[in-house]
């Protein structure tokens, strides 16, 4: 993003985790599913892809464990791009 000019905003989750609260904000009304990690280690443990745990299992996992969160998470204005894709950030700045 910052190769493509773009001025961010950063936040260490490992240092400074996102609270339930602010997860329930940050996914609205999206499938929650889809900032679940599946690289992380609990998500395959748990075969969170055949059984994904319910929304509110899912934000308070995430919560205590921030790996769990599919990163990055950029946002712009009311649009938001999950994991790292460098064609969505173009569109995203366009």
């Amino acid at each position: 993003m910052l190769e493509l000019g773009a001025e961010l905003e950063s936040r260490d989750l490992a240092t400074e985790r996102l609270t339930e609260a602010e997860l329930e904000a940050l996914i609205g009304q999206r499938d929650y599913k889809e900032f679940l990690n599946p690289r992380n280690e609990l998500y395959r443990t748990r075969n969170m892809k055949e059984h994904p745990p319910s929304r509110a299992e899912a934000i308070r996992l995430m919560a205590q464990e921030p790996n769990l969160i599919r990163r990055p998470v950029v946002i712009r204005d009311s649009q938001m791009v999950l994991g790292f894709d460098e064609e969505a950030y173009e569109r995203l700045l366009k």
